[in-house]
This record gives structure tokens, sequence and C-alpha cells, in this order.
């Protein structure tokens, strides 16, 4: 299985490093904790795009960043070649059907990310994208949990990780994809690449080695070198999509808003600004704000602060549990469940909502998870069911809104089954992205192309009525002052013009 055959057409120096040409180049979207984390999402099971063998690169060679882009960016990987055939092969007999592993450079160009969705067949299919070897390593004399990739760009290391870090381990991966497919002697599967993946410009050298430094004699599959060059042609607009950047798509490739050169945001969607005025407009002003705008159905009602005094203002991602069932239980509330995977994704400045069905017979969150969320700086957890060790929450310090205490776990009333997406928490409907907002009054949702407006008018609306309050206490009748009519707002409208 592991000998090492010449490619057939000698001049193709695209296929040097690898026994042949392969059929077929799977890659993963997200397989290292390391990038999921840096990414703020941790996927539950493995994902997969495919690259045309045309985009195969021998050691040396150049890549080229096309005319009017920006963002290429580069990622170190261990690629798998299999060895032998496997369909429809169990975890435990994988491993024996990857014949060799060696370096690779999963090159994307991000400004063609954007009509793809997800497909990647332009923004990681051109020629020379995907760089491999420059020596096999025989998978035999390896641990596939021992593998290590490091990434330099230009003599400084860039990335440095090794296969323990991984979510998914590769025989899952062969695994996986060989219940889907057959893996032909010669396919290559590309693992994944750790945090630390980036931009690089014309002129700078990429080089990726992949090793396994505790194994017998540490193989080596050398270090892989490629050089980025300007490319001189451009894309027609008349037959195809053209490049398209935003901020999401810098951050992205960059590895973060900051490597980006783009300004902090104080948290995700929401500006420092909008988010300072909902920090001082009160629940209460809100929600009567949006009442005059027809919402009436935006109170998550049912829940309770753990900490009164502290204000709640964040987006929402959501959690979803249904009613228990045993079979289901036994499925979906072990391992990786959905609610440990929404903890482990919810970001700095979001609101983790949780649909309990109003079901507080049951915790739905407890210690642990409320230390994941306030690590990952979350605003706060809003939940219309039950908490445990809701003491050690307390002390915890995030802000969190529930039904109240209970001890039990969640198997007595829930099933973890699904987030990111529309529920119905305290009897109101909640999407992600809304803006959450909460004080001691409760909890209200406010549609985010709302927020401005509104909370510019309960701002004002709070010094209309700080101004009705001091003038009942100085003795005026409450008459014309609440609400305000005829001469109290004419009075009202004199003080106003004078601040």
């Amino acid at each position: 299985m592991t000998e090492h055959t010449a490619v057939t057409d000698a001049a193709d120096r695209r296929f040097a490093a690898l026994p042949q040409r392969p059929g077929k180049i799977v890659a993963i979207h997200l397989s290292y904790a390391s990038r999921a984390d840096q990414r703020g999402r941790r996927p539950a099971a493995p994902s997969y795009f495919l690259k045309p063998s045309s985009s195969l690169a021998p050691s040396g060679d150049t890549v080229e960043r096309p005319a009017g882009t920006e963002l290429l960016a580069f990622e170190a990987e261990v690629a798998l070649i299999i060895g032998t055939d496997a369909r429809r092969v169990s975890i435990d007999e994988a491993w024996s059907h990857v014949g060799w592993v060696t370096a690779s450079n999963d090159f994307g160009l991000y400004d063609l990310r954007a009509n793809d969705k997800g497909s990647n067949v332009r923004s990681k299919g051109r020629d020379g994208y995907t760089p491999i070897g420059p020596r096999l390593i025989d998978a035999r004399a390896v641990d596939p949990d021992g593998l290590r990739v490091r990434a330099w760009v230009n003599g400084e290391l860039a990335q440095d990780d090794t296969t323990d870090g991984m979510i998914f381990p590769f025989a899952q991966l062969v695994a996986d994809l060989s219940q889907h497919m057959t893996l032909e002697r010669g396919d290559v599967i590309l693992t994944g690449t750790p945090a630390g993946s980036s931009v690089v410009v014309p002129g700078d050298v990429v080089e990726v080695e992949v090793d396994a430094p505790h194994a017998p004699g540490a193989p080596s599959s050398g270090r892989l070198q490629t050089t980025v060059v300007q490319g001189e042609h451009g894309f027609d607009a008349s037959v195809g999509s053209l490049p398209a950047v935003d901020d999401l798509q810098r951050a992205e490739a960059w590895g973060s808003r900051e490597a980006a050169g783009l300004p902090a945001e104080s948290g995700p969607g929401l500006t420092a600004d909008l988010r300072e005025k909902l920090e001082r407009a009160p629940v209460a002003g809100l929600s009567q704000q949006l009442r005059k705008r027809g919402l009436n159905n935006v109170t998550i009602d049912g829940v309770r602060p753990l900490h009164p005094g502290k204000k709640l203002v964040g987006l929402a991602r959501t959690l979803r549990f249904v009613p228990n069932r045993e079979d289901l239980f036994d499925s979906h509330g072990g391992g990786y469940n959905a609610q440990k995977r929404a903890f482990d994704a919810v970001g700095d400045g979001e609101v983790l909502v949780i649909e309990a069905r109003g079901e507080g017979g049951s915790g739905t969150l407890g210690d642990i998870l409320a230390i994941r969320a306030h690590a990952r700086g979350a605003a706060g957890i809003v939940t219309d069911g039950g908490v445990r060790d809701i003491d050690a929450v307390t002390a915890v310090g995030i802000p969190v809104y529930t039904a109240g205490a209970h001890p039990a776990v969640l198997g007595r009333r829930h099933v973890p089954w699904d987030a990111d997406l529309t529920i119905a928490c305290g009897g109101t409907t909640v999407q992600p992205g809304d803006i959450l907002v909460g004080d001691a009054d409760g909890v209200i949702v406010i549609p985010p192309a709302l927020a401005d407006e509104v909370v510019d008018a309960a701002l004002e609306q709070e010094i209309e009525d700080g101004w009705i309050a001091d003038q009942v206490a100085q003795g005026h009748p409450v008459e014309g002052l609440f609400p305000l009519t005829g001469e109290g707002k004419e009075r009202y409208r004199a003080w106003r013009a004078e601040k």
C-alpha cells in the first residue's frame, strides 16, 4: 500500500510528490478547535467541499493573486493520501486505508467567496491553489493524533498546532466520507487548518511543514514552499461575477478585525454609540416606544434577573430545547450536543437566548456553562427555563435572566436540539441578530432596523418624564402633566429649548 509509484506523466510537475494524479481532492471547512474558536462557531459534524486536481502544485512553484483582488490567504494543512480504496469503512479500520500524509497549503481568494455559498469553487479551485509535498510520510509510521503542522511567512512562524487539537480526528473524516463516496487510491483529503491563517501579498514566501516530532526518526514532509506573485489578468463581468469584498471577508481572511486594520466593534453588529444609548435607556421606555410603533409582543415574559442592578445589552444567539423523549435524548443529549455547541459559539457582546417552552422543571444551564459564556465575552444569558447551581451561576457575574432555580439536569424535561434559528422564549419570537435589552423590569426584543429610532425616542421620553416628575414633586397637579397636554406641554417645550 505504501509504495510510492511514479506519476505516469513525468513531465507534469503538479503531481510529482504524489503516487498518482488524484481522482478527487476533498477539503474540510472547520476541523481545528483553535480555528473554530477564532471564527466563533464550532460545527457539530464535519462538512466538506471539493477541489479540482488541476489546482495542485509542487513545492517551489508560485501562486497568483489575480489583478483586482486583495484577500489571498494561506492555510497550512495535513494532507491524507488514500492508499487503498475505502467504501463504508468503520472508524476503527479507516486509518488503515490512508497510505501517506504530507503538507499542503489550501490557498483561498476571499474576494470570490460571496457567490459560491461555501462551495469554494472559484475561491479555492484556481490553478496552483493546492501546493502539496514535497515528501510523503508513511502513514503506518506515525500516530494520527501526534502530527504537527506549521506555516512560516517570510521566515516567521504563523501557524503551529497538532492534530491532537482537532475537533474531528482523521479516522472520523475518512469513515464519514467513505459512507458517501468511494475513496480511491491517490485521492487527497485536506484536513483543515488551525488558527493563524492570514493574508499574503505578492512577494511573500509561504512554507508549510508536517512532521511527527515524537515518532521514531521524527519523519517530516520537508518544507513546502510557495511564492506569491501578482497576476496580470482580472475578470470579465460579461461571463461571471466580479470579485467583491466587505469588512466581514477582510476580518475572516486576515483572522481578526484588528489584523485587517478595521476598527473594533462594540459587540457584533452593535456600534459603540448605539450600545451606549441602549445601556442608558430603561426597558420600560423602550417598550413604550415599540408599542407606539405597533410592536406589543416583544417582551420575554416570566424571567427575572439574577443581577437586578446589571444592564443587559447584546445581539441574540439562540438555542432550542425540545420536550424530553428518551430515544431522542440518547441520540442528541450526550456528547458535543447543541447546548455545548451554543455555549462554545456565543461571542463577544452576544446574548444566548434559550427556548425551554417556559418549562421550569429542569435546569437549562449551570455554573460551568455560565463560566464558558462569560469567558467568551457574552453579554448575558436569557432562558425561560430553570437554572441549576443558581448561587454559583450568580457568582460568575454574567447577567442571567431565568424562570427560576431547579436542581434537575436537562434529561428530566429537555433535549438540546438546535441553535442559531428563530425560537420562542417567554412567549416572544427571537431571531439571531435581534437586539436584547434587559434591566430589573425584564427583557425586551428590539428589531435591529428600529433600534436607533426607538432608543433615541426612549431617551427623549426619559428627559420628559424626569421633568414631569420634578414638576409633580414641586406640587403641580398631575392633570396636564401626565400625559403632557396644553399649558404643561408648552412649559416643557420652553424648558427643553433652553437645554
